[in-house]
């Protein structure tokens, strides 16, 4: 992030990022034309067929006023058979629509030989700065995002994070790793956030109530919005654990000053690498390790660390943007630039 802020003790991967979990990959399309700002944020575990080759997943609801899709099959089956797409709230349908056939050509027994497939969209509502009635996001975004994704990637004002707003600056995508040590082998856990939440007066960066000065300066508004959170890592966890993982996304959002407001959908989605699971799968038994339950707590406080850094981090990379109506989101890099290479 190019400051010296500490959310905890753990050491960070190299990139600082999700993508810091060996095989993650994530990709941008970035829509910004005047009242247009708004893209698509591709997500995969994996750079191979995912629905031939599943990962583990599980998938948690902090508050459910959202719109995402393939959520009900993960927390049923505790896999996920397709990239993670996130974008804005009235896109879910096209990009969903998209996502399935992305997947069909790569698999053309799916709905002939084998069953359907389940597409995971994420979404949160960035109508404040975007003409989200326009609709604005096409097949060829999706497509251009899936084919963007790569070990490094962009964070703030950008993919699916380009018109979204957190604690009334500038919100957008953000992303943290941790590394962990398990029986001499060193693991990672990464996080990636859309944040579009929270009110200036509760902003929290690293301990300090920023807020109360910030807003002082701006008009107050209702917290309505939502939180989209990924945890990614190469920890073998069974589906249970990986769901216990990520009610722990809500300790990292309420570090930041977040109280999970009537009107936000927060919802987060975890899975891990560590394990692959083929669609047709010939043993009748398989044996998979995981971590020790004696070591969760070690996850837990990673993830709540991740998720605290990926959301301040979304704030200091994006700039200010000014979208639809003239409506404007201020950069928290540019508000804090004096005072941020001074906290430790």
């Amino acid at each position: 992030m190019g400051t010296t802020l500490s959310f905890d003790h753990f050491p960070k991967g190299p990139k600082n990022q999700i993508t810091d979990v060996p095989g993650v990959l994530v990709g941008h399309k970035t829509l910004s034309s005047g009242p247009v700002q708004t893209g698509v944020t591709a997500v995969l575990p994996h750079g191979g067929n995912l629905f031939r080759e599943k990962v583990t997943a599980a998938v948690h609801v902090i508050n459910g006023f959202g719109k995402s899709t393939g959520s009900i099959q993960v927390e049923e089956l505790g896999t996920l058979e397709t990239p993670i797409l996130l974008t804005n709230t009235l896109s879910v349908g096209d990009v969903s629509s998209e996502l399935v056939k992305y997947m069909l050509e790569q698999n053309p027994e799916i709905g002939v030989d084998t069953g359907t497939v389940n597409p995971v969209v994420m979404e949160c509502n960035d109508g404040y700065l975007n003409d989200i009635r326009g609709l604005h996001v096409t097949g060829q975004d999706v497509r251009e995002a899936l084919a963007a994704a790569s070990p490094s990637f962009a964070e703030g004002a950008v993919g699916a994070g380009r018109g979204m707003s957190c604690y009334q600056l500038k919100g957008g995508i953000g992303s943290a790793s941790r590394l962990l040590e398990f029986g001499g082998r060193t693991y990672c856990l990464g996080a990636l956030v859309l944040s579009n939440f929270g009110s200036l007066a509760d902003l929290i960066v690293c301990g300090r109530p920023v807020g109360p000065r910030l807003a002082a300066d701006l008009a107050m508004e209702e917290d309505l919005g939502s939180i989209i959170s990924i945890l990614a890592t190469d920890v073998p966890l069974s589906e249970r654990q990986l769901k216990r993982l990520c009610r722990r996304a809500s300790v990292g959002i309420a570090r930041t000053g977040g109280h999970i407001g009537n009107g936000s959908g927060e919802v987060v989605l975890g899975f891990t690498t560590a394990h692959r699971i083929r669609h047709q799968e010939e043993r009748d038994v398989i044996d998979f390790p995981v971590l020790a339950e004696k070591n969760i707590n070690l996850m837990f406080r990673a993830a709540a660390g991740a998720v605290e850094e990926a959301i301040i981090s979304s704030m200091l990379h994006a700039e200010t943007v000014t979208g639809r109506a003239g409506h404007r989101r201020l950069s928290l890099a540019g508000l804090l630039k004096e005072e941020l290479p001074a906290w430790e």
